[in-house]
């Protein structure tokens, strides 16, 4: 059975964090907004850095259940802006936040699930290098990770995606071909 108090407390927790920064945002401001007293929420989390950690967490385990099978790059950058879009102003206040770390420590991960969930599909039972796998895997890893960051440091103004699906037509083909080469090597 879900604990409906922990879930009142995330949910107004994002509320607030889509209204004002997170600087701004006190254990007496959310257990107003959810109607539960201090000792309720001091139950369920240690304190507002702990209560972040845990949505980021779970909501990077959502993204990931969601798209077991991701069958391009743009799959891929679609999946992790995911969250992001849709909480843009949440976002941009842990962005700019002491706990961005925290934020991109999640979206690495995230973006390495991704990522290697597509290379799996396209390399099913293809012979190929592990060593190959993993350099391959951590450049498009870094190539997620990297233009996610971006869109968010710059404020998450521009069309991602468009320019997702239009970077992903001028690199289509770019990750079957490293694939090949990887193959060919092997001895």
């Amino acid at each position: 059975m879900p604990n409906f108090t922990k879930t009142a407390i995330k949910q107004s927790f994002i509320k607030l964090l889509n209204d004002r920064p997170l600087k701004q945002i006190t254990v007496r401001d959310i257990v107003e907004d959810c109607g539960i007293n201090r000792n309720s929420f001091y139950y369920h989390f240690a304190d507002i850095p702990t209560l972040l950690e845990e949505i980021i967490m779970e909501e990077t385990t959502q993204i990931i259940e969601e798209h077991p099978s991701v069958d391009s790059i743009e799959d891929c950058l679609i999946a992790v802006m995911q969250f992001a879009r849709q909480n843009k102003r949440a976002i941009m206040h842990i962005y700019n936040s002491v706990n961005r770390e925290l934020y991109e420590h999640y979206l690495w991960q995230l973006s390495e699930a991704v990522v290697t969930t597509y290379f799996d599909k396209l390399t099913a039972g293809t012979p190929i290098q592990s060593e190959d796998k993993r350099i391959v895997i951590q450049f498009y890893k870094c190539a997620c990770f990297g233009l996610t960051t971006e869109w968010i440091r710059t404020g998450m103004h521009a069309d991602i995606q468009a320019d997702i699906h239009r970077l992903c037509e001028l690199k289509r083909g770019m990750a079957e071909e490293m694939i090949s080469r990887c193959t060919l090597q092997e001895k």
